[in-house]
Protein backbone atom coordinates (compact mmCIF):
# COMPACT_ATOMS: atom_id res chain seq x y z
CA UNK A 1 0.00 0.00 0.00
CA UNK A 2 1.46 3.38 -0.67
CA UNK A 3 2.60 5.52 1.87
CA UNK A 4 0.07 8.36 2.68
CA UNK A 5 0.49 11.52 4.74
CA UNK A 6 -0.34 11.52 8.33
CA UNK A 7 -3.27 13.93 9.64
CA UNK A 8 -1.80 17.00 11.27
CA UNK A 9 -1.73 21.20 10.36
CA UNK A 10 0.04 20.62 7.14
CA UNK A 11 -2.97 18.66 5.63
CA UNK A 12 -5.36 21.67 6.66
CA UNK A 13 -3.06 23.48 4.18
CA UNK A 14 -4.03 20.84 1.87
CA UNK A 15 -7.51 19.64 2.33
CA UNK A 16 -8.53 16.77 1.24
CA UNK A 17 -11.64 17.02 -1.30
CA UNK A 18 -14.62 15.90 0.83
CA UNK A 19 -13.95 15.80 3.86
CA UNK A 20 -15.63 19.29 6.52
CA UNK A 21 -12.31 21.15 8.31
CA UNK A 22 -12.12 23.78 11.84
CA UNK A 23 -13.84 26.82 10.35
CA UNK A 24 -11.68 29.16 12.43
CA UNK A 25 -8.00 30.12 13.13
CA UNK A 26 -7.04 27.05 14.89
CA UNK A 27 -4.04 28.29 16.87
CA UNK A 28 -4.97 32.01 18.90
CA UNK A 29 -8.14 30.13 20.12
CA UNK A 30 -6.25 26.69 21.83
CA UNK A 31 -4.00 29.33 22.72
CA UNK A 32 -7.22 30.72 24.88
CA UNK A 33 -7.66 27.25 26.87
CA UNK A 34 -10.80 26.56 28.67
CA UNK A 35 -11.68 22.68 28.63
CA UNK A 36 -10.05 20.25 30.70
CA UNK A 37 -11.65 17.24 29.63
CA UNK A 38 -10.97 13.59 31.74
CA UNK A 39 -10.57 10.54 29.55
CA UNK A 40 -10.19 11.50 25.94
CA UNK A 41 -12.14 8.60 24.25
CA UNK A 42 -14.00 7.63 21.77
CA UNK A 43 -17.21 9.10 23.26
CA UNK A 44 -15.48 12.43 23.87
CA UNK A 45 -14.19 12.82 20.90
CA UNK A 46 -17.38 12.03 18.89
CA UNK A 47 -19.36 14.16 20.65
CA UNK A 48 -19.10 16.54 23.28
CA UNK A 49 -15.32 17.61 21.56
CA UNK A 50 -17.55 18.47 18.30
CA UNK A 51 -20.12 21.11 20.26
CA UNK A 52 -16.72 22.90 21.28
CA UNK A 53 -15.46 22.80 17.31
CA UNK A 54 -18.89 24.49 16.66
CA UNK A 55 -18.34 26.93 18.91
CA UNK A 56 -15.19 28.06 18.15
CA UNK A 57 -16.29 27.92 14.79
CA UNK A 58 -19.03 30.12 15.40
CA UNK A 59 -16.71 32.76 17.20
CA UNK A 60 -16.68 32.01 20.79
CA UNK A 61 -13.58 31.89 22.89
CA UNK A 62 -13.04 29.25 25.91
CA UNK A 63 -14.11 26.06 24.27
CA UNK A 64 -10.43 24.35 22.99
CA UNK A 65 -9.45 21.14 24.72
CA UNK A 66 -6.97 19.89 26.76
CA UNK A 67 -7.19 16.40 27.02
CA UNK A 68 -5.97 14.07 29.60
CA UNK A 69 -5.51 10.09 29.31
CA UNK A 70 -6.08 8.72 32.68
CA UNK A 71 -4.60 5.40 32.44
CA UNK A 72 -3.22 3.99 29.03
CA UNK A 73 -0.88 5.99 27.03
CA UNK A 74 -2.72 4.95 23.22
CA UNK A 75 -4.39 8.46 23.31
CA UNK A 76 -1.36 10.66 23.58
CA UNK A 77 0.21 8.37 21.39
CA UNK A 78 -2.75 9.03 18.33
CA UNK A 79 -3.43 12.93 18.71
CA UNK A 80 -0.35 14.59 20.02
CA UNK A 81 1.80 13.59 16.60
CA UNK A 82 -1.62 14.94 14.76
CA UNK A 83 -1.54 18.11 16.60
CA UNK A 84 -4.46 16.85 18.37
CA UNK A 85 -6.54 16.56 15.13
CA UNK A 86 -8.51 13.54 14.22
CA UNK A 87 -11.82 12.63 12.11
CA UNK A 88 -15.15 11.89 13.19
CA UNK A 89 -16.63 9.08 10.57
CA UNK A 90 -20.40 9.66 10.75
CA UNK A 91 -22.22 6.41 9.13
CA UNK A 92 -25.64 5.96 8.07
CA UNK A 93 -27.01 3.43 5.42
CA UNK A 94 -26.33 6.90 3.40
CA UNK A 95 -23.00 7.88 2.17
CA UNK A 96 -20.55 8.84 5.25
CA UNK A 97 -19.31 12.02 5.85
CA UNK A 98 -15.86 13.03 7.39
CA UNK A 99 -14.96 15.98 9.97
CA UNK A 100 -11.81 17.04 11.13
CA UNK A 101 -12.14 18.03 15.18
CA UNK A 102 -9.42 20.82 15.88
CA UNK A 103 -10.59 22.15 19.28
CA UNK A 104 -7.83 19.85 21.26
CA UNK A 105 -4.76 21.10 21.90
CA UNK A 106 -2.64 18.16 23.44
CA UNK A 107 -3.07 15.70 25.74
CA UNK A 108 -1.57 14.61 28.99
CA UNK A 109 -1.17 11.26 30.73
CA UNK A 110 -1.83 11.49 33.90
CA UNK A 111 0.05 8.71 35.30
CA UNK A 112 3.47 9.87 33.67
CA UNK A 113 2.66 14.13 33.88
CA UNK A 114 0.66 14.33 37.19
CA UNK A 115 2.13 17.58 37.70
CA UNK A 116 1.24 19.13 34.07
CA UNK A 117 -2.37 17.93 34.41
CA UNK A 118 -2.99 18.83 38.08
CA UNK A 119 -1.58 22.74 36.37
CA UNK A 120 -3.67 22.67 33.48
CA UNK A 121 -6.74 22.07 35.49
CA UNK A 122 -5.60 24.79 38.40
CA UNK A 123 -5.27 27.26 35.33
CA UNK A 124 -7.41 30.44 35.59
CA UNK A 125 -8.32 29.88 32.15
CA UNK A 126 -9.63 26.21 32.49
CA UNK A 127 -13.09 27.39 33.56
CA UNK A 128 -14.73 23.67 32.56
CA UNK A 129 -13.83 20.41 33.73
CA UNK A 130 -15.56 17.25 31.85
CA UNK A 131 -15.45 13.41 32.70
CA UNK A 132 -16.05 10.82 30.29
CA UNK A 133 -14.43 8.23 32.55
CA UNK A 134 -17.04 5.16 32.50
CA UNK A 135 -19.15 3.66 35.54
CA UNK A 136 -16.67 2.01 36.82
CA UNK A 137 -13.91 5.26 36.82
CA UNK A 138 -15.90 6.47 39.44
CA UNK A 139 -15.07 4.25 42.18
CA UNK A 140 -18.41 4.00 43.46
CA UNK A 141 -20.87 1.69 44.44
CA UNK A 142 -23.40 2.00 41.78
CA UNK A 143 -26.15 0.53 43.68
CA UNK A 144 -26.09 2.91 46.28
CA UNK A 145 -23.93 5.71 44.54
CA UNK A 146 -21.44 5.66 48.07
CA UNK A 147 -18.13 6.17 47.64
CA UNK A 148 -16.14 3.13 47.65
CA UNK A 149 -13.06 3.25 50.10
CA UNK A 150 -11.76 0.17 49.64
CA UNK A 151 -11.04 0.72 45.70
CA UNK A 152 -7.16 0.59 45.50
CA UNK A 153 -7.03 3.96 43.79
CA UNK A 154 -9.08 5.58 46.30
CA UNK A 155 -7.49 4.53 49.53
CA UNK A 156 -4.01 5.24 47.91
CA UNK A 157 -5.49 8.93 47.12
CA UNK A 158 -7.18 9.00 50.90
CA UNK A 159 -3.69 8.49 52.06
CA UNK A 160 -1.54 10.43 49.63
CA UNK A 161 -4.18 13.84 48.42
CA UNK A 162 -0.78 15.59 46.39
CA UNK A 163 -0.17 12.31 44.31
CA UNK A 164 -3.89 11.37 43.53
CA UNK A 165 -4.08 8.29 40.79
CA UNK A 166 -8.11 8.42 40.59
CA UNK A 167 -10.20 10.99 38.23
CA UNK A 168 -11.77 11.95 41.87
CA UNK A 169 -8.40 12.36 43.41
CA UNK A 170 -7.10 14.71 40.68
CA UNK A 171 -10.64 16.88 40.74
CA UNK A 172 -10.01 17.18 44.52
CA UNK A 173 -6.21 17.84 44.14
CA UNK A 174 -6.78 20.64 41.35
CA UNK A 175 -9.82 21.80 43.44
CA UNK A 176 -7.87 22.54 46.45
CA UNK A 177 -4.66 24.25 44.19
CA UNK A 178 -7.50 26.57 42.82
CA UNK A 179 -8.99 27.40 46.49
CA UNK A 180 -5.70 27.93 47.94
CA UNK A 181 -5.13 30.39 44.86
CA UNK A 182 -7.58 32.17 45.11
CA UNK A 183 -9.11 31.25 42.09
CA UNK A 184 -12.64 31.16 40.48
CA UNK A 185 -14.38 27.93 41.14
CA UNK A 186 -14.85 25.58 37.71
CA UNK A 187 -18.09 23.99 36.48
CA UNK A 188 -17.45 20.14 36.55
CA UNK A 189 -19.31 18.36 33.67
CA UNK A 190 -20.13 14.33 34.29
CA UNK A 191 -20.91 13.32 31.35
CA UNK A 192 -21.25 9.47 31.84
CA UNK A 193 -24.16 7.45 31.94
CA UNK A 194 -25.29 7.99 35.45
CA UNK A 195 -28.84 8.97 37.06
CA UNK A 196 -28.17 11.91 38.58
CA UNK A 197 -24.81 12.07 37.60
CA UNK A 198 -24.15 15.82 38.53
CA UNK A 199 -24.95 14.95 41.94
CA UNK A 200 -23.43 11.76 42.25
CA UNK A 201 -19.95 12.94 41.04
CA UNK A 202 -20.58 16.09 43.53
CA UNK A 203 -21.47 13.93 46.65
CA UNK A 204 -18.39 11.36 45.67
CA UNK A 205 -15.74 14.52 45.54
CA UNK A 206 -17.05 15.89 48.72
CA UNK A 207 -16.63 12.46 50.57
CA UNK A 208 -13.25 11.72 48.86
CA UNK A 209 -12.49 15.45 50.26
CA UNK A 210 -13.49 15.28 53.98
CA UNK A 211 -10.15 14.77 55.46
CA UNK A 212 -9.68 18.20 54.12
CA UNK A 213 -12.24 20.74 55.87
CA UNK A 214 -11.50 23.58 54.23
CA UNK A 215 -11.52 22.32 50.88
CA UNK A 216 -14.65 20.44 51.32
CA UNK A 217 -16.42 23.27 52.66
CA UNK A 218 -14.93 25.46 49.67
CA UNK A 219 -16.58 22.48 46.94
CA UNK A 220 -19.90 22.49 48.72
CA UNK A 221 -20.10 26.16 48.55
CA UNK A 222 -18.63 27.06 45.48
CA UNK A 223 -18.16 24.27 42.33
CA UNK A 224 -20.96 23.60 40.01
CA UNK A 225 -21.94 19.79 39.53
CA UNK A 226 -24.37 20.03 36.59
CA UNK A 227 -26.39 17.12 35.81
CA UNK A 228 -26.22 16.14 32.36
CA UNK A 229 -27.60 13.55 29.77
CA UNK A 230 -25.42 13.01 26.19
CA UNK A 231 -26.60 10.90 23.57
CA UNK A 232 -24.80 9.22 20.41
CA UNK A 233 -24.19 5.72 19.83
CA UNK A 234 -20.09 5.68 19.51
CA UNK A 235 -18.99 1.87 18.48
CA UNK A 236 -15.46 1.01 18.27
CA UNK A 237 -13.10 2.30 15.02
CA UNK A 238 -12.11 -0.84 13.33
CA UNK A 239 -9.47 -1.72 11.14
CA UNK A 240 -12.17 -1.00 8.06
CA UNK A 241 -12.61 2.25 9.06
CA UNK A 242 -9.24 3.39 8.91
CA UNK A 243 -8.92 1.83 5.48
CA UNK A 244 -11.55 3.53 4.40
CA UNK A 245 -10.29 7.08 5.26
CA UNK A 246 -7.05 6.35 3.99
CA UNK A 247 -8.13 4.89 0.42
CA UNK A 248 -11.06 7.48 0.12
CA UNK A 249 -9.79 10.39 1.54
CA UNK A 250 -5.88 10.05 1.22
CA UNK A 251 -4.57 10.55 4.72
CA UNK A 252 -4.03 8.18 7.70
CA UNK A 253 -5.51 9.10 11.21
CA UNK A 254 -4.78 7.28 14.12
CA UNK A 255 -7.39 8.96 16.14
CA UNK A 256 -10.00 8.21 14.05
CA UNK A 257 -13.37 7.74 15.47
CA UNK A 258 -16.83 7.06 14.36
CA UNK A 259 -20.41 7.37 15.14
CA UNK A 260 -24.34 7.45 14.02
CA UNK A 261 -25.27 11.18 12.87
CA UNK A 262 -27.89 11.51 15.81
CA UNK A 263 -26.27 13.58 18.98
CA UNK A 264 -28.05 14.88 21.67
CA UNK A 265 -26.81 16.47 25.09
CA UNK A 266 -29.33 17.94 27.37
CA UNK A 267 -27.74 19.79 30.47
CA UNK A 268 -29.27 21.43 33.63
CA UNK A 269 -29.03 24.82 33.30
CA UNK A 270 -27.54 25.95 36.89
CA UNK A 271 -24.35 28.14 35.74
CA UNK A 272 -24.44 31.09 33.25
CA UNK A 273 -20.83 30.15 31.83
CA UNK A 274 -22.42 27.25 29.81
CA UNK A 275 -25.45 29.13 27.72
CA UNK A 276 -23.25 29.53 24.82
CA UNK A 277 -23.75 25.42 24.61
CA UNK A 278 -26.94 26.44 23.90
CA UNK A 279 -26.04 27.92 20.22
CA UNK A 280 -24.86 24.50 18.87
CA UNK A 281 -27.83 22.54 19.60
CA UNK A 282 -27.32 21.19 22.98
CA UNK A 283 -30.41 22.03 25.72
CA UNK A 284 -30.00 23.83 28.79
CA UNK A 285 -33.08 22.49 30.72
CA UNK A 286 -33.76 22.96 34.47
CA UNK A 287 -34.80 19.46 34.94
CA UNK A 288 -31.98 16.95 33.56
CA UNK A 289 -33.96 13.55 34.45
CA UNK A 290 -37.20 13.31 32.47
CA UNK A 291 -34.41 13.18 29.80
CA UNK A 292 -31.99 11.01 31.66
CA UNK A 293 -34.24 8.50 32.63
CA UNK A 294 -35.85 7.96 28.95
CA UNK A 295 -32.13 7.84 27.56
CA UNK A 296 -31.31 5.16 30.04
CA UNK A 297 -34.20 3.11 30.12
CA UNK A 298 -34.85 2.91 26.89
CA UNK A 299 -32.50 3.14 24.50
CA UNK A 300 -29.02 1.98 27.14
CA UNK A 301 -31.57 -0.19 29.01
CA UNK A 302 -32.28 -1.83 25.40
CA UNK A 303 -29.04 -1.91 24.34
CA UNK A 304 -27.75 -4.24 26.72
CA UNK A 305 -30.93 -6.21 26.34
CA UNK A 306 -29.91 -6.58 22.69
CA UNK A 307 -25.93 -7.18 23.57
CA UNK A 308 -25.87 -10.05 26.11
CA UNK A 309 -29.81 -11.51 24.13
CA UNK A 310 -27.71 -11.07 20.94
CA UNK A 311 -24.23 -11.91 21.83
CA UNK A 312 -25.56 -15.67 23.77
CA UNK A 313 -27.53 -15.70 20.13
CA UNK A 314 -24.38 -15.69 17.95
CA UNK A 315 -25.08 -11.95 16.61
CA UNK A 316 -22.38 -9.88 16.14
CA UNK A 317 -23.63 -6.20 15.89
CA UNK A 318 -27.06 -4.40 17.57
CA UNK A 319 -28.16 -4.49 14.02
CA UNK A 320 -27.48 -7.87 13.00
CA UNK A 321 -29.63 -8.80 16.16
CA UNK A 322 -32.56 -6.42 15.41
CA UNK A 323 -32.45 -8.28 11.91
CA UNK A 324 -33.35 -11.38 13.30
CA UNK A 325 -36.51 -13.14 13.85
CA UNK A 326 -38.26 -11.72 17.00
CA UNK A 327 -35.90 -9.42 18.01
CA UNK A 328 -37.26 -6.08 16.65
CA UNK A 329 -40.38 -6.97 18.69
CA UNK A 330 -39.50 -8.21 21.68
CA UNK A 331 -37.35 -4.61 21.64
CA UNK A 332 -40.76 -2.84 21.04
CA UNK A 333 -42.49 -4.97 23.46
CA UNK A 334 -39.98 -4.01 25.91
CA UNK A 335 -39.84 -0.08 25.39
CA UNK A 336 -44.06 -0.10 25.06
CA UNK A 337 -44.98 -2.38 28.04
CA UNK A 338 -42.06 -2.68 30.54
CA UNK A 339 -39.90 0.48 30.07
CA UNK A 340 -42.60 3.48 29.16
CA UNK A 341 -44.89 2.68 32.07
CA UNK A 342 -42.21 3.63 34.47
CA UNK A 343 -41.02 7.13 32.78
CA UNK A 344 -42.94 10.58 33.05
CA UNK A 345 -41.92 12.89 29.86
CA UNK A 346 -41.80 16.47 29.56
CA UNK A 347 -45.11 17.95 28.42
CA UNK A 348 -45.82 17.55 25.32
CA UNK A 349 -42.95 14.61 24.19
CA UNK A 350 -43.77 12.15 22.19
CA UNK A 351 -42.15 9.13 24.14
CA UNK A 352 -43.88 6.50 21.26
CA UNK A 353 -41.91 8.64 18.47
CA UNK A 354 -38.71 8.83 20.57
CA UNK A 355 -38.94 5.04 21.10
CA UNK A 356 -39.45 4.30 17.37
CA UNK A 357 -36.97 6.58 16.36
CA UNK A 358 -34.05 4.56 18.74
CA UNK A 359 -35.17 1.29 17.34
CA UNK A 360 -34.38 3.04 13.48
CA UNK A 361 -30.85 3.68 15.13
CA UNK A 362 -30.51 0.83 16.37
CA UNK A 363 -31.46 -0.81 12.47
CA UNK A 364 -28.08 1.20 11.17
CA UNK A 365 -25.87 -1.25 9.87
CA UNK A 366 -23.40 1.01 8.50
CA UNK A 367 -22.25 1.58 12.56
CA UNK A 368 -21.33 -2.07 13.22
CA UNK A 369 -21.78 -1.88 16.93
CA UNK A 370 -20.90 -5.01 18.67
CA UNK A 371 -23.18 -6.78 21.10
CA UNK A 372 -19.46 -7.39 23.26
CA UNK A 373 -18.87 -3.85 23.12
CA UNK A 374 -21.98 -2.85 24.68
CA UNK A 375 -22.06 -6.38 26.98
CA UNK A 376 -18.65 -4.72 28.92
CA UNK A 377 -18.86 -3.52 32.44
CA UNK A 378 -22.67 -4.84 33.02
CA UNK A 379 -22.33 -5.10 36.49
CA UNK A 380 -21.67 -0.86 37.01
CA UNK A 381 -24.17 -0.72 33.91
CA UNK A 382 -27.18 -2.71 35.03
CA UNK A 383 -27.85 -0.97 38.46
CA UNK A 384 -28.62 2.45 36.07
CA UNK A 385 -29.94 0.38 32.88
CA UNK A 386 -32.37 -2.09 34.34
CA UNK A 387 -32.91 -2.08 38.27
CA UNK A 388 -34.74 1.49 38.45
CA UNK A 389 -37.36 -0.13 35.88
CA UNK A 390 -37.19 -3.09 37.90
CA UNK A 391 -37.94 -1.26 40.82
CA UNK A 392 -40.78 0.39 39.81
CA UNK A 393 -42.11 -2.56 37.84
CA UNK A 394 -42.22 -4.67 41.30
CA UNK A 395 -43.67 -1.51 43.35
CA UNK A 396 -46.87 -1.46 40.97
CA UNK A 397 -47.01 -5.47 41.09
CA UNK A 398 -46.19 -5.26 37.07
CA UNK A 399 -44.95 -8.17 34.84
CA UNK A 400 -40.81 -8.02 34.22
CA UNK A 401 -40.82 -11.03 32.10
CA UNK A 402 -38.12 -9.04 29.31
CA UNK A 403 -35.86 -7.74 32.16
CA UNK A 404 -36.00 -11.23 33.54
CA UNK A 405 -34.95 -12.84 30.65
CA UNK A 406 -32.56 -9.76 30.37
CA UNK A 407 -30.60 -10.49 33.51
CA UNK A 408 -30.58 -14.22 33.25
CA UNK A 409 -28.54 -13.43 29.47
CA UNK A 410 -26.49 -10.97 31.50
CA UNK A 411 -25.84 -13.74 34.68
CA UNK A 412 -25.45 -16.61 31.97
CA UNK A 413 -22.54 -14.32 30.18
CA UNK A 414 -20.48 -13.68 32.98
CA UNK A 415 -20.58 -17.24 33.54
CA UNK A 416 -17.47 -16.65 31.06
CA UNK A 417 -19.43 -19.35 28.79
CA UNK A 418 -21.66 -19.16 25.91
CA UNK A 419 -24.91 -21.65 25.72
CA UNK A 420 -22.64 -23.58 23.68
CA UNK A 421 -19.78 -23.72 26.20
CA UNK A 422 -18.01 -21.62 24.49
CA UNK A 423 -15.56 -19.64 26.36
CA UNK A 424 -16.55 -15.52 26.36
CA UNK A 425 -13.94 -12.71 26.92
CA UNK A 426 -16.06 -11.16 30.06
CA UNK A 427 -14.62 -7.72 30.48
CA UNK A 428 -16.10 -6.03 33.80
CA UNK A 429 -14.40 -5.28 37.43
CA UNK A 430 -16.60 -8.31 38.81
CA UNK A 431 -15.82 -10.73 36.24
CA UNK A 432 -13.77 -12.89 38.73
CA UNK A 433 -16.30 -13.03 41.20
CA UNK A 434 -19.27 -14.16 39.21
CA UNK A 435 -16.92 -16.91 37.89
CA UNK A 436 -16.57 -17.66 41.07
CA UNK A 437 -19.90 -17.69 42.29
CA UNK A 438 -21.39 -19.67 38.91
CA UNK A 439 -18.65 -22.37 39.64
CA UNK A 440 -19.95 -22.96 42.86
CA UNK A 441 -23.70 -23.21 41.81
CA UNK A 442 -24.42 -25.42 38.66
CA UNK A 443 -28.44 -25.03 40.09
CA UNK A 444 -29.61 -21.98 37.94
CA UNK A 445 -32.00 -21.25 41.23
CA UNK A 446 -28.79 -21.35 43.33
CA UNK A 447 -26.54 -19.19 41.37
CA UNK A 448 -29.08 -16.04 40.42
CA UNK A 449 -29.68 -16.50 44.30
CA UNK A 450 -26.16 -15.82 44.69
CA UNK A 451 -26.33 -13.13 42.21
CA UNK A 452 -28.85 -11.42 43.42
CA UNK A 453 -26.89 -11.33 46.93
CA UNK A 454 -24.67 -9.20 45.31
CA UNK A 455 -24.91 -5.88 46.93
CA UNK A 456 -22.36 -3.94 44.57
CA UNK A 457 -24.99 -4.58 41.66
CA UNK A 458 -28.45 -5.54 43.32
CA UNK A 459 -29.85 -3.19 46.19
CA UNK A 460 -31.73 -5.00 48.86
CA UNK A 461 -35.06 -3.87 46.87
CA UNK A 462 -34.84 -5.65 44.20
CA UNK A 463 -33.37 -9.21 45.40
CA UNK A 464 -36.94 -10.57 46.20
CA UNK A 465 -38.70 -13.79 45.99
CA UNK A 466 -40.77 -12.98 42.86
CA UNK A 467 -37.26 -11.34 40.93
CA UNK A 468 -34.98 -14.84 41.87
CA UNK A 469 -37.74 -16.84 40.96
CA UNK A 470 -38.61 -15.62 37.55
CA UNK A 471 -34.77 -14.98 36.88
CA UNK A 472 -34.05 -18.53 37.75
CA UNK A 473 -37.01 -19.66 35.17
CA UNK A 474 -35.50 -17.71 32.56
CA UNK A 475 -32.16 -18.72 33.26
CA UNK A 476 -33.32 -22.30 32.97
CA UNK A 477 -35.37 -21.80 29.49
CA UNK A 478 -32.22 -19.92 27.95
CA UNK A 479 -30.33 -23.10 28.97
CA UNK A 480 -32.37 -25.42 27.70
CA UNK A 481 -33.85 -23.91 24.92
CA UNK A 482 -31.95 -21.29 23.92
CA UNK A 483 -32.86 -17.61 23.03
CA UNK A 484 -34.53 -18.08 19.31
CA UNK A 485 -37.30 -19.72 21.76
CA UNK A 486 -36.93 -17.39 24.78
CA UNK A 487 -37.09 -14.42 22.35
CA UNK A 488 -40.11 -15.78 20.27
CA UNK A 489 -42.11 -16.33 23.27
CA UNK A 490 -42.09 -12.74 24.63
CA UNK A 491 -42.91 -10.93 21.57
Amino acid sequence: MAEVMRLDVDTLSQPPAGVILPAYARQPALDRGGVVHLGLGAFHRAHQAQYFDDLLGAGHDGFAVTGIALQKFDVPQQLNPQDGLYSVLSLSNDEPSVRVIGCIERVLHAPSQRAAVLARMADPRTWLITLTITEKGYCHHPSSGALNREHPDIAHDLANADRPKSALGLLCAALDLRRRAGELAPVVLCCDNLPNNGRVLRGLVLSLSETNPALHDWIAQQVSFPCTMVDRIVPATTVADFEYVRERFGYADAGLVKAEPFSQWVIEACDQRLVPLAKVGAMLVDDVAPFELMKLRLLNGSHSLLAYLGYLAGHQTVSDAMAAPGFGALIDSFMRDEVAPTLAPPAGFDLAGYASDLRARFRNRALAHRTWQIAMDGSQKIPQRWLGTLHARLASGSSFARLALGLAAWMQYVTGRDLKGEPIEVCDPLAARCAELAAAHANAASYVQAMLSLRDVFPAAVDTPAVGAAVAAALEKLRARGVSACVGDLQ
